[in-house]
C-alpha cells in the first residue's frame, strides 16, 4: 500500500492535514465514527474536549486495528465537534497527535449542533487503505 500526500502549491499550506492524499492498495477499511465512549459504553470525560479527542482518536486506533490496518494507512478523517470554537483546536490535535503521529490524512472539521451520543463533543470517522485480505476471526 502507497500514500502520496499532495498540498497544491496554490493552496494555502496545511499544518496539521494534507489538502490529498492518493492511495494505491487492495482493501478499503471503512472506520464508524467513534465517540469518546470506554469498551462499556461510558462517556470518557464529560465536558472535557481534550479528555474527548484522546478517546474517540484512540477508539480510532482500537477500530483500526481490530480490522487489521493502522493509523499509517487513514486516508481521511472526518472530525464533527459541537460547538466548534478556535478555542477547542489545541485539544483536538493532541488527540490526532496521540494516534496518528506525523502522519497527515486528508480531513475535513465540522462544527455541528449535537451528536448522536448524549454527552460527547466530537465524533471521529476514518477510511483506510491497506494491502490484501485481512483474514483474522473468519471475517474473510
Amino acid at each position: 500500500m502507497a500514500l502520496e500526500r499532495v498540498d497544491p502549491a496554490d493552496l494555502p499550506i496545511a499544518q496539521t492535514y494534507s489538502h490529498v492524499v492518493t492511495a494505491t492498495g487492495s482493501r478499503l477499511v471503512f472506520v464508524a465514527g467513534q465517540v469518546a465512549e470506554d469498551r462499556d459504553g461510558n462517556l470518557v470525560g464529560p465536558g472535557d474536549m481534550a479528555a474527548q479527542a484522546r478517546q474517540a482518536f484512540a477508539n480510532i486506533g482500537r477500530a483500526l486495528a481490530a480490522a487489521g490496518a493502522r493509523p499509517d494507512q487513514v486516508t481521511k478523517i472526518t472530525i464533527f465537534v459541537v460547538d466548534l470554537r478556535d478555542a477547542h483546536l489545541p485539544a483536538i490535535e493532541q488527540g490526532r497527535l496521540a494516534t496518528f503521529g506525523d502522519h497527515r490524512p486528508a480531513d475535513s472539521l465540522v462544527g455541528v449542533q449535537a451528536l448522536a451520543h448524549a454527552g460527547c463533543l466530537i465524533e471521529v470517522e476514518a477510511i483506510a487503505v491497506t494491502d490484501g485480505a485481512y483474514a483474522a476471526r473468519g471475517l474473510m
